[in-house]
């Protein structure tokens, strides 16, 4: 009896130190081949900086395809790993069917699906999106990838794959107090701001956005300059007038003292308007007075066209029936489309982006490290200029040997330790803190100026993403803001978009053919297996104790 007491009390001394040490540590284990519920050591250091509660509520409950049920599964699991590192953090889902008129003012849009159950095809409406509320701030996290996809399972494997970025990006976000500014230079005849209205309104929601009048420089170098290297970007947007040696020593200048600039420039004079407005127009070399500037970066922009047979389509006028105009978009060789670097963060799981009348760039041996970002297909031409572009040429058939130039360079990341372009020189004017070399900047330079211009409907600027006419859907505002990021990002965080998981699919053609079978397999038979084993229990007792 004794010994009985004592092993009953061991025992119960034994689980309460059991639950105590259980408590007291916790541990998750990552079982997955991808490791995909494993947080990268950038997220971890985002997640440590929340020192206050954090809200984040998913709009992804309710009745909808069971594909997004999936999305529903992995973005709960994902979430709770971020709870777990961090207690602060609080995850709610919650039905948006009773405030579908309010998410759509926080600019949340639902998305229209086709689900196809039983082989027959159907509609619905679903909410993927997340809101983040932290110290009365909010940004909302979209859940569905922009990018063109063939079907519904390679958006599901795009949007779970890129769910750590979105929402470490929007928290990140979140927790700053201060906007990193960027600023629009202005005063080379750049592109006037509604053609940028798309692009620039995405800036503006992650970073304080002004404009920077270059050309005050003329009237006060030293203030300019000054003012300048207190920015963190520059955003230049197809200049069209020359560029003064002060404006382009003042340049130099914030770019050795650490300052990013993204670079969109056309080293050709060629516009599209024109082009269709008279059906011909002369296409040539722009000097904008930078070649040497850039050459010392490492990049020269040639004043050369690139035709490519894998191109965006324009509409034109093809006849008439009665007093109706027929229209038909046919390819236009001078509107690649370009594909990303399928390795880099800025241009990974982008759509194919559009350029218009785009330059290739060289190049040059030095210390900064390049990086291809837009590729031509290998089916391209160069046009040399001056030249003659005529519209009628579309009706051409292209022959293939004529387009045997191999792939061409439209956008390149630099990165590395910069010399000024002026180490050697005569500076235009006299600068008191005058720097040779930058450490560890970045720039990207793009060889068209119009990948930031988007199209004027009634007067109101349209979707970059998207053209007005021929409805087709391009990556170019995805691709500059991934761009933007990257330049200014000083954690790493951009390349959680790297991250690739291997998510399997349900076959949905092979289970409506075999429907009636696993049906079978799954419901009728553990039944009749359960039924046998009774009936022979059955008869196994009465024979036994009869």
């Amino acid at each position: 009896m004794n010994k009985n007491i004592k092993y009953i009390a061991g025992l119960c001394i034994g689980l309460i130190i059991l639950n105590v040490t259980n408590q007291s540590f916790y541990k998750r284990f990552d079982l997955t081949a991808d490791k995909r519920y494993t947080l990268s050591e950038t997220t971890k250091l985002i997640l440590s900086e929340v020192k206050k509660t954090l809200f984040i509520t998913v709009y992804l409950e309710g009745d909808f395809p069971s594909e997004f049920k999936r999305l529903q599964i992995e973005t709960r699991q994902f979430l709770e790993e971020l709870a777990a590192e961090n207690s602060l953090i609080k995850i709610h889902f919650e039905n948006p069917d009773d405030r579908r008129e309010a998410l759509i003012k926080k600019g949340m849009m639902p998305s229209q699906l086709s689900v196809e159950e039983d082989g027959k095809l159907s509609e619905a409406i679903i909410f993927p999106w997340a809101e983040l509320n932290f110290d009365n701030k909010t940004r909302v996290v979209s859940l569905l990838p922009t990018t063109i996809v063939a079907n519904q399972e390679e958006q599901l494997q795009k949007a779970i794959e890129n769910l750590e970025y979105s929402f470490l990006s929007a928290t990140n976000s979140i927790l700053k107090e201060k906007q990193k500014n960027v600023v629009l230079l202005t005063g080379n005849g750049q592109l006037q701001d509604i053609y940028q209205y798309s692009f620039l309104s995405e800036v503006s929601k992650k970073y304080r956005l002004t404009k920077f009048p270059l050309d005050s420089v003329a009237s006060n170098p030293q203030q300019t300059l000054q003012d300048l290297t207190s920015i963190d970007l520059a955003i230049i947007t197809k200049p069209t007038q020359k560029f003064t040696g002060a404006e382009k020593f003042t340049l130099d200048q914030y770019i050795t003292n650490g300052g990013k600039t993204l670079w969109m420039l056309d080293n050709v004079q060629a516009d599209q308007d024109s082009l269709l407005a008279t059906g011909k127009m002369l296409a040539y070399p722009r000097d904008l007075n930078i070649t040497d500037l850039l050459f010392s970066y490492g990049v020269r922009i040639n004043t050369t066209l690139v035709k490519d047979l894998y191109a965006a389509q324009i509409p034109l006028a093809t006849g008439n029936i009665g007093n109706q105009t027929q229209y038909q978009n046919l390819d236009w060789f001078y509107h690649p489309l370009v594909l990303g670097n399928p390795y880099h963060p800025i241009t990974k799981n982008v759509g194919n982006v559009r350029l218009q009348f785009a330059n290739q760039i060289d190049t040059l041996k030095n210390d900064i490290k390049k990086t291809p970002l837009l590729v031509s297909s290998s089916l391209t031409r160069k046009v040399g200029t001056p030249s003659i572009i005529e519209l009628q040429s579309i009706a051409e058939e292209p022959k293939e040997e004529d387009y045997a130039a191999g792939n061409q360079l439209f956008a390149v990341l630099l990165e590395g330790n910069f010399k000024s372009a002026y180490k050697n020189r005569v500076k235009p004017f006299k600068s008191n803190n005058y720097k040779a070399n930058a450490t560890q900047n970045k720039m990207i330079v793009i060889s068209d100026g119009d990948i930031a211009k988007n199209q004027i409907l009634k007067g109101q600027p349209t979707d970059l993403s998207r053209d007005k006419w021929t409805n087709q859907e391009f990556g170019n505002k995805d691709f500059l803001m991934n761009a933007i990021d990257y330049l200014l990002d000083d954690s790493g965080l951009i390349n959680l978009r790297n991250k690739t998981l291997k998510i399997n699919t349900l076959d949905k053609q092979k289970a409506y053919k075999e429907r009636t079978y696993w049906q079978f397999l799954n419901v009728i038979l553990p039944l009749v297996i359960l039924v046998i084993f009774g009936v022979v229990l059955n008869y196994l007792r009465k024979r036994k104790y009869t």
